[in-house]
């Protein structure tokens, strides 16, 4: 590859990284802020999530229209349009965050932020050789950063500076994103077909090639663990172990740091010993962890070290989920993306929802996280099963 194309990828590279850092950043918001809004509005522990699950939702479901879209027109107009959407639902939350129904209304449009990933996966994928692109795809989802900026820095500005400062702050980011995307961002310079049949012809792979469906189902528990556990961490730190909110905000924060962090070492291992052996090893130590976490969550100590491990191992999960996709589905990236994205936001949807329905029910959180090791057992069963209808493929195909 010559200087000037190698230059335009990492270029192409990096604006992706900040945009979904920066939507990430607003889609994640509600998170943080949720203990202070349970307090200044008086909300009740399912109330609070069914406003931080809201958005999850939305970004989950956007997912697939936004990847296919990307697949049909190119990354740099969808980005580019996400972000200028992005700042009306900040905007209006910046004046509007006094009520329940106006964060659930305006978080629904809010949590369209969240589709940002669907479309920067194709985007980076057609820059890159199929030999390095888990470790490209790894390196744009750190910008799942987001989360983390949001959890150490949106508690504090607010009590700071108030609960409009967040809002406005987030605002600021996204403009300046918008503004480089615009002038720089390219589309990769790669033939593609004209697309063929109606808007959703895509989705046939998962008909026609029915394994696709596992790797959804795969980013349901790693992604959706990841979202879940960093979205309800703040509540539920300041509910069990009664910690001050920021600190609780940033505890939160730095579980989220270790995930990202750890998703591009996943896409590079994944590129050296194959995407299927980092997930066996990533749902064995989940399900071990989830059950670890469910007895002994009440000890900060514990909970502490699990919380860490578990989210070093699902960040190493989402780097190798979307290795396997861009291996195993090439031609249709963002429709792929799309789905086995929407299906890692709805994995962060309902745990939250669990986590709440669960402690009013019992008042323990044992039988969630329980599920959550169930969940990993599953897909371990799932994946290899799949392994061994490969392997009897191979040999009736030799």
């Amino acid at each position: 590859m010559n200087p000037e194309a190698r230059g335009g990828r990492t270029l192409a590279l990096i604006l992706a990284t900040l945009g979904f850092l920066v939507t990430f950043y607003a889609w994640s918001m509600l998170g943080p802020l949720g203990p202070s809004f349970k307090e200044s509005l008086g909300l009740s522990t399912v109330q609070l999530s069914i406003v931080i699950a809201v958005p999850v939702l939305m970004g989950s479901l956007m997912r697939i229209p936004l990847g296919i879209l990307t697949d049909r027109i190119g990354g740099r107009k969808v980005f580019s349009g996400l972000l200028a959407f992005t700042i009306l639902p900040l905007a209006a939350l910046a004046v509007w965050h006094d009520s329940l129904v106006s964060l659930i209304v305006i978080g629904f449009f809010l949590g369209f932020a969240g589709a940002s990933f669907a479309i920067g996966v194709p985007f980076v994928n057609r820059w890159y050789p199929s030999a390095i692109q888990g470790r490209a795809l790894g390196i744009y989802g750190m910008g799942m950063g987001g989360t983390v900026v949001a959890g150490l820095t949106a508690p504090r500005i607010a009590d700071a500076f108030g609960m409009t400062a967040p809002f406005l702050l987030a605002i600021g980011l996204i403009v300046v994103i918008l503004v480089l995307f615009i002038v720089l961002a390219r589309d990769a310079p790669v033939a593609k077909a004209p697309a063929k049949g109606g808007f959703l012809s895509p989705l046939k792979v998962f008909k026609e090639r029915p394994a696709a469906w596992a790797p959804t189902f795969y980013y349901f528990l790693v992604f959706g663990g990841f979202v879940a556990m960093f979205a309800y961490l703040p509540t539920f730190l300041t509910s069990v172990h009664d910690l001050a909110k920021p600190d609780a905000a940033a505890r939160a924060a730095g579980f989220a740091a270790v995930a990202v962090l750890a998703r591009p070492i996943g896409g590079v291992i994944s590129d050296k010993v194959g995407a299927n052996l980092v997930l066996k090893v990533v749902f064995t130590a989940v399900a071990g962890l989830a059950v670890a976490v469910a007895f002994g969550y009440h000890d900060m100590v514990v909970l502490t070290i699990c919380a860490l491990t578990l989210a070093g191992f699902l960040g190493l999960g989402t780097g190798a989920v979307f290795k396997l996709v861009a291996q195993e589905f090439p031609d249709v990236v963002g429709a792929v993306t799309g789905v086995v994205g929407a299906a890692g936001g709805l994995g962060g949807f309902f745990p939250p929802l669990v986590l709440a329905g669960t402690f009013a029910a019992t008042g323990s959180y044992l039988l969630a996280f329980l599920l959550l090791g169930g969940t990993a057992v599953i897909c371990l069963v799932v994946l290899l099963a799949m392994g061994r209808r490969t392997g009897a493929r191979k040999v009736a195909v030799a």
